[in-house]
């Protein structure tokens, strides 16, 4: 059976992106095939097209998908075919604590082919359920945003209610973060410099929101809000350019979760006053299968649905990554595979 896909090819020092075709693989016993009913795209992406020389040519691109099971190898117990499920980022970090190791399997990356596939082979133990009432593109947006806000918050944070939690911008994992932690009954503060989006933040349950174009000092504006006592937990996503801020307003004990690079690699922050605050930083990439498997579970219990901003058919995969290199969304952009 052949199946759409897209890859990154070389063309010259850069990558570029276009449709072909390839053979399905045979399934091993502990395998399913899934037919992907939609993707979505991440941060993560532009810099997997922009890596020319960390990028294997013709690798398909994408981590995060959602479809249905429509064929199991002979060992399979987990899955039946018509289950709707979703990979993991990380195929073979089941659970407990990761391994480096994990990093040159993540789907959608370097040399591990990704989801921006009609169909995808897959471990069983890879696989995740989707909750009920989600659709295919909203189950399409957790893989990488959800899991990462849920195991920062949650897995790694143990975030509870009352608490402060600040995330920085209007992303896909800000926003997740901003839905799972009002969900878990904690006051949200919210970063940005655009007021619409803010406003529509606040209408998601921010409990304050702070524009960092008009207040350049957002981390005094947080210790203002917090009554000088600071932020409980921070979704550090900026890099270089927001760290020493966020060490700035985090509370004494709070958590700064170390996630994004927007604004560059190599963040050198004075690590100094955490010491004093005893607060403390825990490097956050993606999760586990069971920390999906949890995060989808709260987000059923909560009935939430992830936010998302613009929906592309299969051929307009190339305009949803200039969609997503403009940075004007709020959420996620997405790919829906049908037709």
């Amino acid at each position: 059976m052949l199946s759409r896909h897209y890859a990154l090819s070389q063309d010259g020092s850069s990558l570029s992106l276009a449709q072909a075709t390839k053979t399905v693989p045979d399934l091993a016993p502990n395998s399913i095939l899934i037919k992907i009913r939609a993707a979505s795209l991440n941060y993560r992406d532009l810099l997997t097209m922009g890596d020319a020389g960390g990028t294997r040519d013709g690798l398909t691109p994408l981590s995060d998908a959602a479809g249905e099971v429509i064929a199991i190898g002979s060992s399979v117990t987990r899955w039946k075919i018509g289950d709707r499920v979703s990979p993991n980022f990380f195929p073979a970090w089941l659970g407990g604590a990761f391994s480096p190791v994990h990093l040159s399997n993540a789907l959608g990356g370097g040399q591990t082919d990704g989801v921006l596939c009609e169909y995808l082979v897959i471990d069983q133990a890879a696989a995740v359920a989707i909750p009920d009432h989600l659709s295919f593109v909203e189950a399409a947006t957790l893989p990488c945003a959800g899991v990462t806000a849920w195991h920062a918050l949650f897995e790694r944070g143990k975030l509870t209610a009352g608490e402060t939690v600040l995330v920085q911008g209007t992303g896909g994992v800000a926003l997740f973060g901003l839905q799972l932690a009002a969900a878990q009954g904690a006051r949200v503060i919210v970063t940005s410099s655009s007021d619409a989006k803010l406003e529509r933040a606040a209408a998601l349950g921010a409990w304050k929101t702070i524009n960092y174009k008009n207040q350049p000092d957002w981390d005094q504006a947080a210790m203002a809000l917090t009554g000088g006592h600071g932020v409980d937990h921070i979704l550090e996503l900026g890099g270089p350019d927001t760290y020493d801020r966020s060490i700035a307003a985090i509370a004494p004990g709070g958590k700064i979760a170390q996630i994004g690079v927007l604004s560059g690699f190599g963040a050198q922050p004075n690590l100094t006053p955490l010491q004093f605050k005893n607060a403390s930083i825990n490097g956050i990439c993606v999760g586990s299968v069971e920390h999906y498997a949890r995060l989808n579970a709260f987000i059923a219990e909560h009935a939430i649905h992830p936010i998302v901003d613009q929906v592309f058919a299969f051929d307009e995969a190339p305009l949803a990554y200039e969609q997503l290199r403009g940075a004007g969304h709020f959420g996620k952009i997405a790919i829906t595979f049908d037709r």
